[in-house]
């Protein structure tokens, strides 16, 4: 297998991931082909100089890639790993970037045996989308979660690590379940909470036009993430469906604990919850 140096690589999808790894990458690889659905989303990542060239026609980008990206929502990178199989040249790199793994390496098991199958999941990301947000500095400090099946040669794992440390990221072997497990509560569930403060926000305090003059960074920094990208997070919903509603049940669980002690006007023992709760968040960013 080449050195990323000597490689094509032909990134499908060019939004927010998409663009910001192609810019990452170019300069890093012999070549970096983008592809879109429209021609002017092509047209300005070319402009942007984040692509060397690119199409609409993923079968012609694909086919005499080394490597080869999914940067598109979790179920369409389902549909294009049956719909490219067979336009995949001989001994090419297949990685994706889908933010849930169990589906996509099921899905990449079943590739052609010539095709090294290599999943990808960055720990990172904007509220924004589309090309217009992408930034090739966006990987740089980052954790990149790869993903190997047993059918992953060696040497195509050690190219996944070659192509994430490049970008400036850092590369974290996990196996699907333990991803999907772990990204539930730790990325998943942080967006719903978003998106449940949005509303209640919106319910409780919209009708009083002071509440706009007074909302300051907590309420801008925990909604934050609710600006994410509608499709993307509806696929992860439904295809983390498990792992995600056991998070959602831990979290209950322990509002219910702290709404119980409120209720019960324990101020003792709601100090020690939030005290343990500060010098956790503190260890953790410190």
């Amino acid at each position: 297998m080449k050195r990323l140096a000597d490689c094509h690589v032909a990134i499908v999808g060019l939004g927010l991931m998409g663009g910001s790894l192609a810019g990452a990458l170019r300069g890093r690889c012999r070549s970096v082909t983008g592809v879109a659905r429209r021609a002017g989303t092509v047209e300005l990542a070319a402009v942007r100089g984040l692509i060397d060239r690119g199409t609409t026609d993923p079968n012609d980008a694909v086919s005499e890639a080394d490597i080869v990206i999914l940067a598109t929502p979790v179920r369409v990178i389902l549909q294009q790993i049956q719909n490219l199989a067979w336009h995949l040249a001989d001994g090419c790199l297949l990685l994706d970037l889908g933010s849930t793994k169990t589906q996509i390496l099921e899905a990449m098991d079943a590739l052609p045996s010539q095709v090294e199958p290599l999943g990808g999941h960055p720990m990172c990301g904007k509220e924004f989308s589309g090309i217009d947000a992408a930034d090739p500095s966006l990987y740089r400090g980052c954790t990149f979660i790869l993903s190997p099946l047993e059918r992953t040669a060696p040497t195509a794992l050690t190219l996944g690590r070659e192509l994430v440390e490049a970008v400036g990221a850092t590369p974290l072997i996990l196996d699907a379940a333990r991803q999907d497990r772990l990204v539930a509560t730790l990325s998943h569930l942080p967006y719903l909470l978003a998106c449940s403060l949005v509303q209640t926000a919106d319910a409780t305090t919209s009708p009083d036009p002071a509440a706009w003059e007074i909302v300051a960074g907590g309420y801008r920094d925990t909604s934050r993430v609710a600006g994410s990208d509608v499709t993307m997070m509806l696929d992860i919903l439904a295809t983390n469906r498990h792992a995600i509603l056991d998070a959602v049940s831990a979290f209950r669980e322990q509002l219910d604990r702290m709404t119980a002690l409120i209720e019960d006007e324990d101020e003792g023992k709601l100090k020690a919850v939030l005290a343990s709760c500060q010098a956790e968040r503190r260890r953790m960013f410190p």
